[in-house]
Parts: C-alpha cells; structure tokens; sequence
C-alpha cells in the first residue's frame, strides 16, 4: 500500500486549510507508520523463527496460531473478527493443517462449516510467539521506550480510529 500525499477535492481556504493540510500530513504518516509497523512485525517473527528453526510457516501463519489459541473456531470467524482476508485465512488453515499445526473437523450442524484448533505442534508455536512478545513488551519498558499509560493512549487512539473505518464501510452507503 502506498499512500499519496496529493490529495485531489475542494481546499479549504485560510487558518482551516492550514490546519487541515497539517492534519492530512500527520494522518497520512500515521497510516504508513501502521502499515510500516506491521510489516515490520512480520519480519521480527520470521528472524524468531529463522533463529529457532521452524521454517515451513511464515510470519503471518504462525501469528493466525497466535491469534487462534486455545479456541476452536471457523476460518469465517477469523474473518469477521477483522483478522484476516477471505482467501488468505482459506488458504492459510489449509496450509497448517496439512502441515500438522492445527487440526480440522467438520461441523456436525452444518456440514460445510469446518472447525479448527490448535495441535500439539501449533501450540508450540503459540508460546514461541507469546514469550516473543513477553520479550518485546520487557524491552520496551527497560528502555523507556513505552509505559502503561502510552500503550494505552495508543490502543485508545487505535480503537477510536478502528471505530470510524468500520461505521464508514457499514453506514457510508
């Protein structure tokens, strides 16, 4: 994704267009600083898993197990819980069951629901990413980087914006 910063449509004029033009730059940097940070969040994984030697799952696999846990649940709850896409998260179960990583039954209700859970080899890969993130959340606040009150400025400013993009996909047309 890449985002422009020539925005096209009506200007508005004086002390407004200043404010304005000065809010779309903070919220176009905001927007690449996300996309930035989740690429990037991607990439920690793989290193972690490079170094631990699991190789046939890439980052965003091994955080679907993360994201899984100890549930059992549909690749269509994945996606209206707003983890993943239609065809990737398809694809990806069926990548880690084949793979060993979680197991697969159908539904007795509905015989095209197929429900998923974490195996014994999932849930390994679970803690490697949960202790993952332990490290990282320590780091973070050794070195000053963040407190509990600036992660949840964050989150708190996250949701808010999470909010706004859903009401505009439900209520825009």
């Amino acid at each position: 994704m890449s985002i422009h910063t020539d925005i096209d449509g009506p200007k508005p004029k004086g002390h407004a267009a200043a404010r304005s033009a000065s809010f779309m730059a903070s919220y176009l940097d905001a927007l690449t600083l996300v996309e930035r940070l989740h690429r990037l969040l991607l990439d920690v994984i793989k290193d972690e898993f490079e170094r631990v030697g699991i190789l046939e799952i890439n980052a965003v696999q091994a955080l679907l197990l993360f994201n899984v846990g100890d549930n059992e649940v549909t690749a269509g709850e994945l996606k209206t819980r707003g983890y993943y896409q239609g065809s990737n998260v398809s694809y990806n179960l069926k990548k880690l069951v084949d793979l060993g990583y979680m197991h697969h039954q159908r539904s007795e209700i509905d015989r095209r629901s197929v429900r998923v859970r974490l195996s014994e080899k999932g849930r390994n890969v679970r803690a490697i990413i949960a202790q993952l993130f332990v490290t990282h959340a320590d780091g973070l606040i050794a070195r000053d980087v963040l407190d509990h009150d600036g992660l949840d400025n964050i989150t708190g400013a996250l949701r808010r914006v999470e909010r706004y993009w859903t009401e505009q996909i439900r209520y825009i047309y």
